[in-house]
């Protein structure tokens, strides 16, 4: 009989080289590598800095705290980061943000299309506001006549999608919702503010569906779907057609709306589980 030693050492070579493969694997995911899983990061930081990839529009911005990026409102009105390196068709996005507080309101806004580049560099009028942060009445007026005229970031509430991230709202304009076209059933009370989230969104033609922390909260499309009637000045236009290719941004909204995003990834629908 030949001796069992030779195949016993394969095994334990074998085995050996699964806990190697494994190891490696920990390592690349502890190092932010998501290419395993198909998942490619957007650059967000660069020298301390937003990356220049991308853009500013409207008032306020976005500022770089501990490698993160986070929401840096201006009394003066509504603006936007806009990725301006590509446009993304069917794809998965994923968004690792964490709010401050439940009332904390940004979003991220996708299936801008190309004319959204010719806005960049416009800014609405400067919105003033009492010590309570309410606008006055002139600064009201004229927040509208810019969202009528589309202005700078305005043209993304009318020609694309914004992906709520507030917790606060009804339905249809909390966290998860399509703002105002499809409602979210996300539950705040089992995802508290000042905790890491995951969201998920899931572009397939006219489709979008939202996950948050692995549940689905909402499903939309744009071709099926019952969407409501526009009732407020800040509520986006419903005749535009989204196309099915197009930018990604990440929302700022008013003073003391504090979120911090970790991470924007894509992949292709392919990669998808």
């Amino acid at each position: 009989m030949r001796s069992p030693r030779p195949i016993s050492v394969l095994l334990l070579i074998a085995c050996a080289c699964v806990a190697l493969v494994g190891c490696a694997d920990e390592k690349r995911a502890a190092n932010g590598d998501k290419s395993s899983s198909g998942w490619r990061p957007l650059p967000l930081v660069k020298g301390g800095k937003v990356d220049p990839a991308w853009t500013q529009v409207g008032w306020g911005g976005f500022v770089v705290e501990d490698d993160l990026l986070k929401t840096a409102p201006d009394e003066r009105g509504l603006g936007m980061l806009l990725y301006t390196k590509e446009r993304f068709g069917d794809c998965q996005i994923r968004v690792v943000f964490k709010p401050t507080k439940p009332q904390a309101n940004s979003g991220v806004f996708i299936r801008l299309d190309d004319g959204m580049l010719q806005h960049t560099g416009e800014k609405a009028f400067p919105a003033k506001r009492d010590p309570a942060g309410k606008l006055d009445e002139e600064s009201m007026k004229g927040m509208q006549e810019a969202s009528e005229k589309q202005l700078g970031p305005w043209y993304a509430v009318h020609h694309g999608y914004e992906v709520q991230i507030a917790d606060g709202g009804d339905p249809y304009h909390r966290t998860g919702a399509i703002y105002s076209l499809a409602k979210s059933s996300f539950d705040p009370g089992k995802h508290p503010a000042g905790q890491w989230r995951t969201m998920v969104i899931t572009l397939k033609g006219t489709a979008v569906n939202i996950d948050v922390d692995g549940e689905r909260v909402t499903t939309f499309d744009s071709e099926s779907t019952d969407v409501p009637k526009r009732t407020q000045w800040h509520e986006p236009d419903r005749a535009a057609r989204r196309p099915t290719h197009g930018y990604i941004g990440l929302q700022n909204h008013d003073p003391g709306d504090i979120v911090y995003f970790k991470e924007v990834s894509v992949r292709p629908l392919s990669g998808a589980d």
